[in-house]
């Protein structure tokens, strides 16, 4: 503790050495945001067992909430516009002038923005911002329910707190938990969102809603007037979360409360049967089972993944014994690690340069659903069945009807129209006829 008492320091040798712990500091901030920006894009953060650049700053840099998100946000920045770095280290500007101004930047005018931001306040870089590109006015959001112009503000997420901050380029909201938020690279804006505690069991929600929301909730407290007379909206929003979270466990874990007794068999390696997602959740907690190299499982809750613990492309079958949560980072380092980088990297590639394809094939493989629900056939045998032929070279609407219900008559025969043509949307009539089932 004696090292840190200047005291004993006469005043031009305390000012002199005040002057160069800035400059240094300034120096070592320039070259932490490289390193941030390196270990980021590298992902160096997976192996060490953390889903993200965010998380690995909290748990392994021990760095604030606040500090993680803005120095990922100007790492980021700095990576795609290197001049910001030369900028902080030579003092010209700082960690929050990068946020304000990192909206703004293009590659045509950096110079501009980092001389009109040199050696000035926030409030300064506002004023001129403000005046360089003018943008709608932002209202302070009152108590219940008003309207809210668009915005740019976006939330930085502070374990379970939230406070409004602003997107760098190309920045989202991040989502999900404190092991998860972390800004991504997507064009999407989102609207200002704040919760903070008023006691341990008592939040405070204050978010800006799009109109359609807007009236959906007012149709809701409408709905449930006779439970709740005054309108009270933390009570139609807890309603309307237990009715989601049955839905989505349904439809991701398999959820149910009558179970079969015989599960149906595995038919495909990739299909993992809900009796194994439901065992797998329960075992799991909810949660990544990546372990780092230090024994440090992985703290991810959200965008979670069942992963094959044996590749299907190596054989592998999804049994509650041979299968794991893993979160997407996770997942994709594991398949990197087991297939090679390049190869991985080549897939993704691959099935980018095919996705309206993908979501044609999938509109169709919708439309035969419903052709052979109108036909009589149970949702889960229309849905295999639609599923069942894929072939490389594309195929018309009544073709695919074809191959469908030539793969399945346990019924009877069915007979599909050679003449009429097909419905484009899929819908009964027209092409489709059924015959007896008859023998």
């Amino acid at each position: 503790m004696r090292a840190y008492r200047l005291n004993h320091l006469r005043d031009s040798v305390l000012l002199r050495e005040l002057t160069i712990l800035v400059e240094q500091d300034r120096e070592n901030t320039a070259k932490f945001l490289a390193c941030i920006a390196e270990v980021d894009e590298r992902r160096l953060y997976l192996p060490a067992g953390y889903p993200s650049m965010y998380a690995y700053c909290l748990g392994e840099l021990h760095l604030s909430e606040d500090a993680a998100y803005l120095r990922i946000g100007a790492a980021r920045t700095a990576r795609e516009f290197p001049a910001l770095l030369g900028a902080i280290s030579e003092g010209r500007i700082h960690l929050t002038a990068i946020r304000l101004l990192s909206p703004h930047l293009k590659p045509g005018n950096v110079g501009e923005l980092i001389a009109a931001a040199t050696h000035k306040g926030r409030a300064d870089i506002e004023l001129w911002l403000a005046r360089r590109f003018p943008r709608p006015e932002a209202l302070r959001i009152d108590d219940g329910v008003s309207p809210l112009p668009n915005t740019r503000l976006v939330p930085v997420h502070v374990g379970e707190d939230v406070v409004s901050g602003e997107l760098g380029p190309g920045q989202v909201e991040p989502k999900g938990s404190a092991a998860e938020l972390v800004p991504e690279r997507v064009d999407v804006l989102s609207p200002p969102t704040h919760v903070s505690p008023f006691s341990p069991d008592r939040y405070a929600l204050q978010i800006a809603l799009p109109r359609a929301t807007h009236d959906k909730l007012r149709y809701a407290q409408s709905l449930l007037g006779h439970a709740f007379p005054s309108g009270d909206i933390a009570g139609v929003l807890d309603r309307a979360l237990d009715s989601l979270i049955i839905q989505l466990e349904k439809r991701k874990l398999g959820a149910t409360t009558r179970p079969r007794r015989q599960p149906r068999p595995t038919r495909t390696r990739r299909h993992i049967p809900a009796q194994v997602r439901r065992a797998v959740w329960e075992r799991d907690q909810g949660q990544c089972t990546f372990v780092g190299d230090r024994g440090r499982r992985c703290g991810a809750r959200t965008r979670l993944e069942f992963d094959h613990v044996d590749p299907v492309a190596r054989g592998g079958w999804a049994t509650a014994e041979r299968m794991r949560l893993r979160c997407r980072g996770h997942n994709q380092f594991e398949a990197e690690r087991v297939f090679g980088a390049e190869f991985m990297r080549r897939k993704r590639s691959a099935a980018s340069d095919r996705p309206r394809k993908d979501a044609d094939a999938d509109d169709q493989t919708l439309d035969v659903i419903a052709g052979l629900r109108a036909l009589g056939l149970r949702a889960i045998e229309a849905r295999h069945i639609a599923q069942a032929p894929r072939l490389d070279h594309p195929l018309s609407l009544e073709e695919r009807m074809r191959l469908a219900l030539r793969a399945h008559r346990p019924r009877g025969t069915v007979q599909v129209g050679a003449h009429a043509p097909a419905p484009a949307t899929g819908r009964p009539g027209g092409a489709w006829s059924q015959a007896s089932a008859g023998p």
